[in-house]
């Protein structure tokens, strides 16, 4: 009886360090667990690494493939590297590759967090812009016109505007838009006036830029509409954007030269802001999605957006809202911005 009484107790007194929590356990395996910092150090290095790519991106350099560009191009997109880091590190029980991420996300958090977690649009505006690369290939451009034109917008330039389509945005965008310019293979629709309008030389050597006076009745508004040359990313070439990048020099060239204190640019110009060879451009000017949108504001391709090349910028006036439109016809999606001016 007292052999049977002792082996019952022993048992009963086992039982609390069996039932024990899962954490508690999985936290006295970790304490004993001497190997914990020297197990995915690789995995830490290449966490270590991306925050340096990140913060050092502009030092990357254009000599290769325009390496420098295609990386700022996507750079958002880096930031899918740190979930797939986290679930390595915590497979491989790694404590150095799980601290080690803190800094590539901090760094991504101060890029993009902004943009990715705040919503800065307002509502109002008194002027509505947009703008849309219609695509030469566009099957259905009176369906493309009418979704623009339902925008409610004041102003609204076309892009990759073909010969053939334009009578067809003529007609379809008539009964909203009084005034209207095609130069080339873009084109700027208009509730206002418009004057001073002339094709802008961005050494293609045919017309893919315009600029002209929009006369809103809050006074002239200096209107750009632009497509800059397309960029290929080739594996013997990289990324192949020469010619683009002596079409921005030349665009921020004529914006510098602009009389009016209230400046407009609208247009596709295969690149982000964070391209550093839009420069030209874009040290002048302030995007209306930096300012005032919600979110990254990717335009390309239409299908999955993953980059934002089509671009609303302004000088001397406050962007109020910043939005992409639906998808029409086109690879692209149309964007659309207010402004208070």
């Amino acid at each position: 009886m007292t052999q049977a009484y002792t082996q019952e107790t022993r048992q009963l007194g086992d039982a609390p360090g069996r039932s024990g929590s899962r954490i508690g356990r999985l936290l006295h395996r970790l304490r004993d667990d001497r190997g914990i910092w020297r197990r995915g150090l690789v995995l830490a290095a290449i966490a270590i690494l991306l925050a340096l790519v990140m913060i050092f991106h502009a030092e990357i350099p254009n000599r290769v493939g325009n390496l420098g560009s295609l990386l700022e191009t996507f750079l958002p997109w880096l930031g899918l590297a740190l979930p797939v880091l986290l679930v390595l590190g915590l497979v491989r029980r790694s404590a150095s590759a799980v601290l080690a991420l803190v800094l590539p996300v901090a760094v991504w958090l101060n890029l993009f967090g902004g943009l990715m977690f705040s919503d800065k649009s307002g509502s109002g505006g008194e002027l509505t812009v947009v703008t849309h690369n219609v695509n030469a290939e566009n099957a259905d451009p009176t369906g493309t016109a009418e979704d623009v034109a339902g925008s409610s917008a004041d102003v609204v330039a076309l892009e990759e505007l073909t010969g053939a389509a334009v009578p067809t945005y003529e007609r379809a965008l008539a009964g909203t838009y009084r005034y209207h310019t095609v130069q080339g293979t873009v084109g700027l629709w208009s509730k206002y006036p418009l004057s001073g309008t002339k094709p802008v030389d961005i050494k293609l050597g045919w017309t893919r830029a315009l600029r002209t006076t929009v006369a809103t009745p809050r006074g002239e508004v200096g209107v750009y509409v632009a497509h800059l040359p397309s960029v290929r990313v080739k594996f013997n070439a990289g990324f192949t954007a020469g010619q683009r990048d002596a079409s921005a020099e030349a665009l921020g060239q004529a914006i510098s030269r602009e009389r009016l204190p209230k400046v407009i640019l609208l247009g596709d110009l295969n690149g982000t802001m964070n391209d550093r060879a839009l420069a030209p451009v874009t040290a002048q000017m302030r995007s209306a999605q930096g300012a005032a949108g919600d979110g990254f504001g990717f335009s390309w391709p239409a299908s999955f957006p993953m980059a934002r090349i089509d671009q609303i910028m302004v000088r001397g006036m406050d962007p109020v809202a910043a939005w992409a439109l639906p998808k029409t016809g086109s690879d692209h999606l149309p964007l659309a911005a207010s402004v208070d001016y």
